[in-house]
C-alpha cells in the first residue's frame, strides 16, 4: 500500500495513507505504492499513485529531483511499485484536487508491460482477474464486500447469536443431495456442502441461536447473471421461531446492512455510481405476498405459470422491477421445496417457507423456512420427496441429523442468505461474478 510519512522514528518517516493528505498541505511526506497512470514528456512527468484509500498525482520535475530519481521516474511503468517523497500541495487542476511535488523517486520493482489496457474483453478481465482486482472499481467493490460481511456479523452478534463452523465436506445434502460436487474422501464418496444447515441445527441444540458464514457449493450448470458454483452463505438457525418471526429477522438484517453501507460507506457507493439514498430506503417492513398471489400477478403480466412452477430470472424480475425494497414470497408449494420444511397447517398444498427477492430484478437473496422438528412428520416428508421426485435418500448419511428429532427436539426456523447476491443488488452490479474476488462458475475455474 502507499504510505505517507510525516514523523520520524529511528530515522524513518511515519507511514500514513492518501486519504489523510488533505490535512498535510505544505508538509513533506513519503509514499510507497503502485503506478496507476503515467504521462508527460520533456522536463516533467506526472505519475498517479494508488493505495487502498485512493489515488494522488505526483509531479516529478527534472530540475526538482536528482539525476537518479529522474531516470527512475522516466523508466517506471504502469503497476510498478515505487517510493517517493515530496510536498503536499493543493492544486485544483489535479484529478483529486491535491498533488505531490516530488523531491525523490525510486522504483521498488519495475512492472512488465501491463496486460490490461483501457478497453478489454470480459473474458480477458476474467482470465487476468488476479490483476484486474487492482482496478479502482474492483478495489471499491471488494471494500464494500468486506463491509457487508462485517455488518452482517455485527447484526447477529449483537443479538446473541454464536458463529459456528460446520464442515465443508459432508456425506449428507442440505437440500435434496442433488446438484452437489462429489469428491473422493480417502476412498469414500463425499460432497462439498451445498448448505451448512444440518450441522448448524445440531449446534443450535447446544448454543441456541447460531449462524454459520462459510462457502457453499452448487453443481448447477447455470450461466445466468446470478449463479455461482462457489459462494458465501450466511445461515442462521433460531430456536422457537415461526415463519413470520424469521421473516422479521431477515428484513431487519438486510436493512441493517443497507443502512450501514449508506451511512458509513457513502464514499464507496458513490465511487461505484450507487446513490446512498437508494439504500436508505431499505427499511422494514418488506412487502409479503403468497406464492399463489405471485402466480396471479405474473400471469396478469403475461406469464403462463401454473401451480407448482418455480420462478426463474424473468419471473423474479417481473415481480420486483418496480420495487425499491426487497419483497417476500411465502407459502410455496410443498412439491418444490426441501424435505425439511413442514406442511403449512392452514394450507396443506404449501410449506412454511419464504423467499426474499431483491428489488429491480436482482433475484432471490434469501431462502428461509421453519424446520420440521417432529420425527414422524420429518420421516413422512422425506418419504414423500422420494416417491414424488424420484430422489433416493441414503438414510444412513442422515441418521445423525434425524437423531436431533429423537433427543430433546424443539421448534425452530432458519434461513440462508447468498452474500454475493446481496452485494450484486446493493452495488447494482450487472453480474454476480463481480461480487466475489475469484468467481467460480460452470465455465470458469481459473485463475
Amino acid at each position: 500500500m502507499i504510505s505517507l510519512q510525516i514523523r520520524k522514528r529511528d530515522g524513518q518517516l511515519e507511514p500514513l495513507h492518501i486519504n489523510e493528505l488533505p490535512k498535510k498541505i505544505g508538509k513533506e511526506v513519503r509514499l510507497r505504492g503502485w503506478v496507476h497512470r503515467k504521462r508527460g514528456s520533456g522536463s516533467i512527468i506526472f505519475v498517479v499513485l494508488r493505495d487502498v484509500t485512493g489515488t494522488i498525482q505526483a509531479a516529478i520535475k527534472k530540475d526538482g529531483v536528482d539525476e537518479k530519481s529522474w531516470k527512475a521516474a522516466s523508466d517506471t511503468t504502469v503497476e510498478s511499485s515505487v517510493m517517493l517523497s515530496g510536498t503536499v500541495k493543493e492544486d485544483k487542476r489535479a484529478p483529486t484536487g491535491y498533488e505531490i511535488e516530488a523531491r525523490s523517486f525510486e522504483n521498488v520493482h519495475i512492472s512488465e508491460p501491463f496486460p490490461i489496457t483501457e478497453y478489454q474483453s470480459t473474458e480477458l478481465l476474467l482470465d487476468k482477474r488476479h490483476l484486474w482486482l487492482r482496478s479502482i472499481k474492483m478495489i471499491n467493490t471488494m471494500k464494500a464486500r468486506s463491509f457487508v460481511f462485517r455488518y452482517a456479523r455485527e447484526f447477529l452478534d449483537k443479538r446473541g447469536f454464536y458463529e459456528v463452523t460446520p464442515p465443508i465436506i459432508t456425506k449428507a445434502g442440505g437440500e435434496t443431495g442433488a446438484d452437489m460436487f462429489e469428491i473422493d474422501f480417502f476412498g469414500q464418496k463425499a460432497y462439498l456442502t451445498e448448505s451448512s444447515q444440518l450441522y448448524a441445527e445440531a449446534l443450535e441444540f447446544a448454543l441456541e441461536k447460531t449462524y454459520s458464514f462459510v462457502p457453499s457449493f452448487r453443481a448447477e450448470n447455470s450461466r445466468t447473471v446470478k449463479h455461482l458454483a462457489e459462494y458465501w452463505h450466511l445461515e442462521p438457525e433460531i430456536p422457537y421461531c415461526t415463519n413470520e418471526q424469521a421473516m422479521k429477522l431477515e428484513e431487519r438484517l438486510v436493512s441493517h446492512i443497507a443502512l450501514r453501507l449508506a451511512e458509513r460507506n457513502a464514499d464507496i457507493l458513490r465511487a461505484l455510481s450507487v446513490d446512498p439514498q437508494s439504500l436508505l430506503k431499505v427499511r422494514p417492513p418488506f412487502e409479503r405476498i403468497s406464492y399463489e398471489k405471485a402466480i396471479g400477478i405474473l400471469n396478469d403480466k403475461g406469464s403462463d405459470l401454473k401451480w407448482g412452477d418455480d420462478f426463474g430470472v424473468e419471473e423474479e424480475r417481473m415481480l420486483t422491477e418496480d420495487k425499491e425494497k426487497p419483497i417476500f414470497v411465502h407459502s410455496w408449494p410443498r412439491e418444490i421445496k426441501p424435505f425439511y420444511m413442514p406442511i403449512n397447517p392452514k394450507d396443506e398444498r404449501t410449506v412454511l417457507s419464504a423467499d426474499m427477492l431483491a428489488p429491480r430484478g436482482h433475484g432471490e437473496i434469501i431462502g428461509s423456512g421453519v424446520r420440521e422438528w417432529r420425527l414422524k412428520e420429518l420421516l413422512e416428508r422425506m418419504k414423500e420427496v422420494e416417491e414424488k421426485r424420484g430422489i433416493k435418500f441414503n438414510m444412513k448419511n442422515y441418521e445423525w441429523w434425524i437423531d436431533l428429532r429423537r433427543y430433546g427436539s424443539i421448534p425452530h426456523a432458519g434461513f440462508g442468505m447468498g452474500v454475493e447476491r446481496v452485494i450484486k443488488w446493493m452495488l447494482n452490479l450487472d453480474h454476480i461474478r463481480d461480487a466475489i474476488p475469484f468467481p467460480r462458475m460452470s465455465n470458469r475455474l481459473e485463475p
